[in-house]
């Protein structure tokens, strides 16, 4: 197979992007923290201002109200009203659980406007460039805004702490302005140690947990279908953390994923039935991170895939080998990727074509070659940069006329932070799509995007 200059860079030049900034999600857990310090302080004060009401109403005790102090100074009845008033109003601030465990709701509203081009296949975000032609169209939306909840949980044996997360967006339904449906992205429970992490939940595969930065493609992950491997699906896996020294150290993950096996362009009606739709994947990652002083880290990490899709009476290997980094030479500077190698990555959101039964009955995986990367500039604390881009190729003698043999899509984009939690983004990309004895497709999108955090 031919490989090109792009995967030889990517191989000769693995690593990544480092420690971002403090998350605005984060920022504004923070700020809750806060509110619930201010609110507990309140309840003190209130306390404090009902024993001195008691005392002063008690019957030959000093200080009924007489006095320069009590002159100068509201009745104390009515400053107990508006202490509870403050209560009531710090109370509105936060999320109770039924359980009286910590909460906190996260998430963002995000507005796209967006235009296309002709070969969009009618997708707000198209993944790859259609064989037939549409008119050239745009529009706006908020489907891609995204509902969140975090949460804290309580101490197990030998010091275990519980938490866990659910996102979802409103990217189900039919795409109309009035028939949104929330759909789940990823949601987890984990216990974590000192050492060692145990997952149960959704979440991206275990071997591709990298993305680019993008405020136009969040319903799916950017470079869907182009060497991003993303599909949010359930999962088990375990952390084990290796410390050499404070500057460096191995995180090794391992875990059971559960494939999603698509449908098949190439598979006729009466092998549909015999199709099973998700296999157990066992998948494994190690990751070697390295400090250089306080602005530059340096992350890499190989990993494993494999599984096996059940068809037509056969047993069709999907086994991939990837490798995922981070690099930060200096604070302003931040280069990042994945890459894969193997067959029959439809499994895990590649490509739809992760295998083909031919007119003799035979099967073949489809070999498979992708990956992506990302360069980004933070310019200041207010804006930043990306530019990124991504392929998958997959073998021609696997595939039959009119699968996808190549597809390729490249982006770049501006985030500026309008306040401490208003983004305004700008992106423009192109998809450009290779069918197998086929045509050869591409499609622009422009995208702007507003999105409030919260």
């Amino acid at each position: 197979m031919r490989v090109n200059f792009w995967y030889l860079a990517v191989w000769l030049f693995p690593t990544v992007l480092a420690a971002q900034q403090k998350s605005e999600l984060q920022q504004i857990l923070e700020r809750l923290d806060r509110l619930e310090q201010e609110n507990q302080n309140l309840t003190t004060e209130i306390h404090s201002l009902r024993a001195e009401l008691a005392a002063a109403n008690k019957p030959g005790q000093p200080g009924g109200g007489t006095g320069e102090a009590a002159k100068t100074q509201p009745p104390l009845e009515e400053r107990v009203a508006v202490t509870e008033q403050r209560v009531q109003e710090q109370a509105q601030t936060k999320v109770e659980a039924s359980q009286r465990l910590p909460i906190t709701m996260t998430g963002m509203v995000l507005f796209n406007s967006y235009l296309n081009g002709r070969a969009s296949g009618g997708q707000q975000d198209p993944t790859q460039a259609a064989l037939t032609d549409n008119v050239a169209a745009g529009g706006a939306g908020l489907r891609q805004s995204v509902l969140g909840f975090k949460f804290q949980g309580p101490k197990i044996w030998d010091g275990g702490q519980v938490s866990g997360s659910l996102y979802m967006d409103f990217s189900a339904g039919s795409g109309s302005s009035l028939n949104h449906l929330l759909r789940m992205r990823v949601a987890t429970v984990q216990v974590d140690w000192k050492n060692t992490t145990i997952m149960a939940g959704q979440d991206k595969p275990i071997v591709a947990p990298r993305e680019p930065n993008s405020l136009a493609q969040v319903a799916v992950s950017p470079l869907t279908g182009a060497g991003n491997l993303w599909l949010w699906q359930p999962q088990v896996r375990v952390e084990q953390r290796f410390a050499f020294g404070e500057q460096s150290g191995l995180r090794a993950q391992f875990g059971v994923y559960q494939t999603s096996e698509p449908y098949n362009a190439a598979l006729d009606p009466e092998y549909t039935n015999s199709l099973s739709p998700a296999r157990p994947a066992l998948e494994g990652r190690f990751e070697f991170w390295r400090q250089f002083g306080e602005n530059a880290r340096l992350e890499i990490a190989p990993g494993f895939h494999t599984s096996a899709t059940h068809v037509a009476g056969a047993s069709i290997p999907s086994d991939l080998f990837t490798l995922d980094w981070l690099l930060q030479p200096v604070s302003k500077i931040q280069f990042s990727g994945a890459f894969f190698h193997g067959r029959n990555a439809a499994v895990l959101g590649g490509l739809r074509q992760g295998f083909t039964i031919f007119d003799d009955g035979g099967t073949a995986a489809v070999g498979a070659t992708g990956g992506w990367a990302q360069i980004s500039y933070l310019a200041t604390r207010r804006l930043s940069f990306n530019v990124f881009g991504g392929e998958e190729s997959d073998r021609a003698a696997d595939l039959l006329t009119g699968e996808i043999r190549r597809n390729l899509s490249y982006a770049g984009n501006a985030i500026y932070r309008l306040g401490p939690n208003v983004l305004l983004g700008l992106e423009a990309s192109q998809v450009r799509t290779n069918y197998f004895l086929g045509a050869h497709r591409l499609n622009n999108h422009y995208d702007v995007a507003v999105a409030y955090l919260f």
